[in-house]
């Protein structure tokens, strides 16, 4: 679910989803949401901890921003939030004149062909991932040889590989690398994204739950494939 945060300056940002909870208290229980800030400007007006903090009271399970400025994508990271871009809501949050800019040097020009920057290595994690635990694997890759439990986060701006199974939550190509993919041995998990496109529990189907899968976009589509295992076969001798 996604819940449209009205400017701060105007009304309480969950003022209506309080009037919801009281016409039906059990239906939002335990229930992902998506904030979307396009009305909310990019100031210390709105706290988006505290927003962040009352949902969970209420019972909902916060799990990122969408088409927020760049100081509350900042905080949604600090507090375990996705920052979804803007392009996957459909709706580009508005331009806002940020005032004079302050006088810059003329950039230097850049070489025609500058060097790739250096691969970086693999995150390896070999520690189980207790539940309320975030992972961040920021540049690269992140691969998961211990268990995953239900409520931790695994974040990577690369793949994200779990030799076993996945709970929680786990959100590749975060800095928008679409090429980037899951692979798990068992897929149990809360929420999955690539590159902003996610899904949750509820939009995944049941016959992929419990199987070893890959899940990867197409145009923006999000996909989840199982995995045949490799059969094996003996010979006499």
């Amino acid at each position: 679910m996604v819940l449209d945060v009205p400017d701060p300056a105007r009304a309480d940002p969950l003022s209506g989803v309080e009037a919801k909870l009281r016409q039906a208290p059990s239906f939002f229980e335990d229930a992902p949401l998506v904030l979307d800030l396009q009305a909310v400007p990019d100031t210390e007006q709105f706290d988006l901890a505290d927003t962040v903090e009352r949902l969970r009271t209420l019972g909902f399970v916060p799990v990122g921003v969408q088409n927020a400025g760049d100081g509350h994508a900042a905080t949604a990271l600090s507090l375990g939030l996705c920052p979804f871009p803007a392009w996957r809501s459909g709706r580009q949050r508005p331009n806002r004149d940020p005032g004079p800019k302050p006088a810059t040097e003329p950039k230097r020009p850049e070489r025609e062909n500058p060097p790739p920057p250096p691969a970086k290595p693999a995150k390896l994690l070999s520690q189980p991932v207790r539940s309320g635990k975030r992972v961040y694997a920021r540049g690269g890759d992140l691969v998961a040889v211990a268990p995953i439990s239900a409520g931790a986060e695994l974040i990577a701006d690369g793949h994200i590989h779990v030799y076993g199974a996945l709970r929680g939550r786990a959100l590749a190509g975060v800095g928008g690398d679409e090429s980037a993919r899951i692979f798990c041995q068992k897929l149990d998990a809360e929420l999955v994204s690539i590159a902003g496109a996610y899904r949750v529990r509820e939009d995944i189907d049941e016959s992929l739950i419990g199987q070893p899968v890959q899940i990867y976009l197409q145009g923006e589509d999000l996909i989840i494939d199982p995995i045949s295992e490799p059969t094996t076969t003996t010979r006499r001798r």
